[in-house]
Parts: structure tokens; C-alpha cells; sequence
């Protein structure tokens, strides 16, 4: 059998060590071909390939990023694009494809099986928002990064008697500001699923300085007060429709030095939440999701995704990932409360 993977979306910590698993056991125990589709959907949607090998996927396990480059190109949305990837795998002599992404990917992935197209998944994004698997791989790596960055800014904001709001990723669901809020101690930690009240926030500031403490605030990006929306960077969209986010915590930072009287500065984490080399966890998370897809590809069980449920990989349908998001829930919220102020 000769297999094509690909990789779309954001870039993710864990991506080569799914594509690494996937070759290894599907060249040593199957005999299978591989054929890596370059860039996310644009791979398959242009015939754009590299080669995928044991000799390509040597030494790729800690490395970050992904060596078959991302992109968010939506086929759904060009003219003849199933036709065009139908054609370009028939071309190529491609029989199945291992496709690794979030929601958009996966959402596509699901649509094309529909059209007839041999499809496995494996859940992929550092936001864990995706139904049906418990964990997904990248996850881990940006919580400790995000852990990492608020200690270190604890202790010059006390040093500096200052307010700080650390913005990190989360457009529409909030695991890593919750995660990496309550492992570093945050004073309070803003969700999107949570619309907040900034007299409250303001409140839990003053509270914290009376303590003679600096406050640390955790916010998602897309965290927005009771009163208002989602604060924009700008007003452009992505292929998939998805606003880009940022700006919120400026804004907060801003609204609390006006009430408070006190320095306020704001923090945006960014893309270093997604970079560089995948922590333990996701290593070894993305390697057993990796070994479970080309199971699914040698069952030919198409149109299932992969995913951790407990401590076990289980195959689910993939319409089942994408149908809709994984929130943070009211009392997985309510347990961070109790430390906020």
C-alpha cells in the first residue's frame, strides 16, 4: 500500500513524532510506501510531495514544527478541489492518507471520506478543543511553556510593585489559560467560555496588592467582558473563517492601571507557545497515536480518527472529533476560582 500523510493548521510540538511513528512501523511491519504531501491540503489539492522515508523521518522526534510544512489552505473552498486531490492521489498511486490536524483539517478530512477518499486522522492542536480524545498532543508542551514564562514573570512584577496580564492562546476555549494559570498561581484566569466582569477583576488586583503582592493575570484571546465581544487584532479572516484574535489583554492591562492607579502591563505569549521541541508527554503521546493511525490504515478503517481516551488510543469517527468543540466546563472553572484574589 502506498500512503500519503500530511500535516495542517498551526504548526504543533509532537507533529514529526506522529509522522515518525507513522513510517517506522508502517515500513517495518507492513511494507507500505510513503509519500509526504507538502504544506497541509495544498500537498495534495497541487501533487506537491517529498519524499518520506526511513532516512526523512531520522532525528525528527524532538524536533518542533513539522518537516512537511503547514498551511490552512480549505479545499472545500475551491472549485473541483476534492476532484483535483482525487485525481493527484490516483496520479501519485496513493491508496490512503494520514491526515494530522485540528478542527479545519480534520473537518475536511471527514468531508472526503464522504466522497470516497481513504482517510485515517490524528487530532492535532496546543488548544485541546477537540471532541472525542481527552488529550491532544502539543497541549502539554504549550501549558509548560506558558507555566514556565508566568513564573518568571512573578517575580518582576512583585519587583516592580505592577499588575501583569499574560495573554496566551485560546480563541474560543480556555484549557491553556485554566492549565497554565493554576500551575503557576495566577490571581485570575480569564476564559473565553466565561465572559467576565472587570469590576471583579479590578477587585481581585486591589486585593492582591493589599497583600503587598504583585497580581498575575491569565487571559485566552479570545476572553472578552460581560459587556462586549472579542477584542480584534485586526479584522481579517483565515481560509476556514476564523477571526484573528489578540489585543485583550492590552486592553485589560489598560483598564486596570486607569482603576487602579497601579503599573499595569500586559504579556502576549504568542507563537513561542507552539514552537520548539515537544515536551515528554507529547513525544510520547504523538508516537502512540502515530502507531495506532497506520494500524487504522492497515484495518483500512477509514474515516476514524485516533484518540486518547483514559490511557488508551481508540479509533472514533471522525465526525465525531469535529462536530463540535471541547470547552473548558463550569466546575473544571470552579476549581481555579477558589484562588482567585
Amino acid at each position: 500500500m502506498r500512503v500519503g500523510v500530511l500535516t495542517g493548521g498551526g504548526d504543533c510540538p509532537g507533529l514529526n513524532a506522529v509522522i515518525r511513528a507513522v513510517v517506522r512501523k508502517g515500513i517495518k511491519d507492513y511494507g507500505f510506501e510513503f509519500v509526504g504531501f507538502r504544506d497541509g491540503w495544498r500537498g495534495p489539492l497541487e501533487g506537491v510531495t517529498m519524499e518520506l522515508d526511513r532516512a526523512a523521518v531520522r532525528g525528527i522526534l524532538p524536533r518542533g514544527g513539522t518537516i512537511l510544512g503547514s498551511s490552512r489552505t480549505n479545499l472545500m473552498k475551491i472549485e473541483g478541489g476534492v476532484e483535483r486531490v482525487k485525481d493527484n492521489m490516483a496520479g501519485l498511486g496513493i491508496d490512503a492518507l494520514v491526515a494530522i490536524g485540528g478542527e479545519d483539517t480534520l473537518g475536511v478530512a471527514a468531508r472526503l471520506t464522504e466522497q470516497g477518499v481513504n482517510v485515517v486522522g490524528v487530532p492535532k492542536t496546543i488548544d485541546n478543543d477537540l471532541n472525542a480524545t481527552d488529550y491532544t498532543f502539543g497541549f502539554d508542551t504549550a501549558v509548560n511553556i506558558a507555566t514556565e514564562a508566568i513564573d518568571r514573570l512573578h517575580t518582576t512584577a512583585e519587583s516592580h510593585h505592577r499588575a501583569l496580564v499574560v495573554e496566551v492562546m485560546g480563541r474560543h476555549a480556555g484549557w491553556i489559560a485554566l492549565h497554565s494559570g493554576m500551575a503557576a498561581g495566577a490571581n485570575a484566569i480569564l476564559i473565553p467560555e466565561r465572559p467576565f466582569d472587570i469590576d471583579e477583576v479590578v477587585g481581585w488586583v486591589e486585593s492582591r496588592f493589599t497583600t503587598e503582592y504583585a497580581p498575575i493575570i491569565v487571559v485566552a484571546e479570545g476572553a472578552h467582558p460581560k459587556d462586549g465581544q472579542m477584542e480584534l487584532a485586526t479584522g481579517e479572516k483565515d481560509s476556514f473563517g476564523h477571526v484573528r484574535l489578540g489585543g485583550i489583554g492590552q486592553r485589560l492591562a489598560e483598564e486596570i492601571e486607569k482603576r487602579t492607579g497601579k503599573e499595569s502591563r500586559s504579556v502576549v505569549l504568542g507563537h513561542v507557545q507552539r514552537g520548539g521541541t515537544p515536551s515528554a508527554f507529547d513525544r510520547v503521546l504523538a508516537t502512540r497515536l502515530g502507531v495506532q493511525a497506520i494500524d487504522a490504515v492497515r484495518d483500512r478503517d477509514w474515516g476514524k480518527m485516533v484518540a486518547l481516551q483514559g490511557t488508551d488510543i481508540v479509533r472514533v469517527e471522525l465526525s465525531a472529533a469535529t462536530e463540535k468543540l471541547k470547552t473548558v466546563p463550569p466546575e473544571r472553572y470552579a476549581e481555579a476560582e477558589v484562588f482567585f484574589g
